[in-house]
């Protein structure tokens, strides 16, 4: 803490530090650490929390798969409770839709089997981390010829969204506190465009209180002497190569798209759609299904500003949804529906 007071009085000036990563936001609270910092050092939450991302139409089309005859759809827990147009999948599961909850990708794969009548289509959310998983369900449904396993990909890439935050003249970030579990698969090549092209210092941390705490230090140190670099804090997990086996699953089975994120908008090159040559797997090819596009205004109707928190722009506590309207228990915008999601971490330590 030492050191943190020393740089930051060094900056001679406020400073904003985004943690990018959804995990980081629940152990900055847990661990108390916002309470620990100077007056004038604030910590903003960013769009790294796959499920609160997803976006509206996303979750409709998940919808409409699921009420096809003859489909399970399969998915993480956190997916079920996020607000679509008119519904979520929870509420469409208890509406009758056949929806399972699975821990991991390959559990798609007994479902499957299991159910050789129907096909199985699997709704995957997430960034880097755990779209290697995927790569490898995928991989193993061709080698096993399960031919009724089908993926719906709204898979996202961390490093473009944070480009198109740092173009908008209404975010006002020092520096990025990067996640670290993305980083085990990327390493530090994809991030340097933050420091190369915009000036703003980088660390990638760990979890742990003293993780973020040296992470903290090391980007005000930055700030104070008026460099701008990628560095890497989490040492025993993260290498600047990062995981090139994991990359090249993931480059098999997937390739960049543009995608939409909730709160943010259509991103180029930020999201993941399956090759062509594995199209007999895309449940967006097989069953071509559209959904209308709902604005994203829509959730904001009501006063909910889950896009501007996902932006960094406000916290979560500056809604007037926020611990209301909208609690964990009857989440209006998806921030306060995964427990990584800014409003949840806001609303369980904070409020």
């Amino acid at each position: 803490m030492e050191l943190i007071k020393d740089f930051y009085d060094k900056t001679n000036r406020p400073v904003n530090l985004m943690e990018v990563c959804g995990t980081h936001t629940v152990a900055i609270f847990k661990h108390g650490i916002r309470s620990l910092l100077p007056e004038g050092l604030r910590l903003l939450s960013g769009p790294g929390c796959p499920v609160c991302v997803t976006s509206i139409k996303d979750i409709d089309k998940a919808i409409a798969f699921s009420m096809l005859d003859n489909v399970i759809l399969c998915t993480f827990g956190d997916m079920m409770r996020v607000p679509g147009g008119k519904k979520s999948l929870s509420e469409a599961k208890a509406e009758g839709a056949d929806i399972r909850i699975v821990y991991s990708p390959l559990d798609c794969l007994n479902i499957a089997k299991e159910n050789g009548n129907k096909r199985v289509v699997f709704f995957s959310a997430g960034f880097e981390t755990t779209t290697p998983s995927v790569a490898g369900t995928l991989f193993e449904a061709e080698r096993q010829k399960i031919d009724n396993f089908y993926v719906y990909s709204v898979n996202k890439l961390v490093p473009p969204a944070l480009d198109i935050l740092l173009q908008s003249d209404k975010v006002n970030i020092d520096g990025f506190i990067l996640p670290g579990h993305v980083s085990t698969i990327i390493g530090i090549h994809p991030y340097e465009f933050i420091a190369e092209k915009y000036k703003k210092p980088g660390v990638i941390t760990g979890f742990k209180a003293e993780d973020i705490l040296t992470g903290i230090a090391m980007l005000l140190k930055q700030i104070a002497e008026g460099r701008a670099a990628v560095e890497i804090q989490y040492k025993s997990v993260v290498t600047e190569t990062g995981n090139q086996r994991a990359v090249d699953f993931i480059n098999e089975f997937f390739e960049p798209c543009d995608s939409y994120w909730r709160g943010i908008g259509l991103l180029p090159n930020s999201g993941l759609r399956l090759r062509e040559k594995y199209k007999h797997r895309d449940a967006e090819t097989v069953f071509n299904i559209d959904v209308p596009d709902i604005a994203d205004d829509y959730y904001k109707l009501g006063g909910c500003q889950c896009g501007l928190v996902l932006r960094g722009i406000k916290i979560p506590s500056e809604c007037p949804l926020f611990g209301k309207a909208c609690t964990p228990e009857k989440p209006v915008g998806a921030c306060m529906v995964s427990t990584e999601g800014s409003c949840a971490a806001y609303y369980k330590y904070n409020f």
